[in-house]
């Protein structure tokens, strides 16, 4: 079966660290839920533990999501197992805190591919550190075909090429593409598939539309991060951008059917 986080003909809502609005981040409950309201696919971070286990966390530290000041890194599995992942989430500014105490642990890359079987995910490894383990879980699981895996570091997405992994393009990658792309010059072959980029970065406005164009050319996908604005995404869809990858999967999916309703 085809990857639809490859296939230029797509429009995807790609749930980003899950439904993030409404849920924890990056937990299987946030995964759930997004999937439940009809999300395409799943965006999710990875670090690897002191004894190498992939696990599913964007930052370097617990603090922000658990309130644990420890460094991923420096923690085993087992002892990252115990953190509450619900610990800090809050939708009326540290009114209430919902999901605290319920349950909700960092998963593992294992857990959430066997958990989520058959959904692609765009996967984004955070340390060259995390590529071994992250690709032997996703062999493991016989989930290659339908993962993306990205990175803005190099080495923390240059090695999945060697394995025939659908891979994004690093930071780098990006820079060196942008030119041609601004001058509307035909591309070589590329070797990634996907085009993981943001709006805006570090206050510089990206031309996702240009970098898509010129991507395209060379039978690679667009999916841009993080969109909640429906209008936005609307935009982006018009211009030829396969995914929106959004904090917000109920919204988006709205926003895709209004534009498909529309004749677009």
């Amino acid at each position: 079966m085809p990857n639809p986080l490859t296939d230029l003909g797509a429009r995807l809502v790609i749930a980003h660290r899950g439904n993030a609005a409404d849920a924890p981040e990056n937990t299987i409950e946030s995964f759930a839920q997004a999937l439940a309201l009809g999300a395409d696919a799943l965006e999710l971070d990875v670090r690897v533990t002191r004894d190498a286990v992939p696990v599913v966390i964007h930052d370097p530290t617990l603090y922000r999501t658990t309130g644990q000041r420890d460094l991923v890194a420096d923690m085993t599995a087992a002892q990252l197992s115990h953190a509450d992942a619900g610990a800090t989430f809050s939708k009326d500014a540290g009114m209430s805190f919902p999901y605290r105490a319920r349950g909700l642990t960092v998963p593992t890359l294992a857990a959430v591919l066997e958990r989520f079987a058959d959904v692609p995910l765009l996967i984004e490894v955070k340390v060259p550190e995390a590529v071994d383990a992250v690709g032997r879980a996703l062999e493991e699981a016989g989930a290659t075909a339908r993962a993306v895996v990205g990175s803005l570091i190099q080495a923390a997405v240059s090695p999945f090429r060697a394995a025939r992994l659908a891979t994004g393009a690093s930071f780098d990658e990006v820079l060196r593409l942008l030119p041609g792309a601004l001058l509307r010059r035909r591309p070589a072959e590329l070797p990634y598939q996907a085009l993981c980029i943001p709006r805006w970065y570090n206050g510089m406005r990206i031309p996702v539309g240009a970098l898509a164009r010129t991507a395209r050319q060379a039978g690679v996908v667009t999916h841009v991060w993080t969109v909640n604005g429906p209008a936005i995404a609307q935009k982006l869809w018009r211009a030829g951008i396969q995914g929106i990858v959004t904090d917000d999967p109920r919204t988006m999916i709205l926003a895709r059917e209004e534009l498909l309703s529309s004749g677009d």
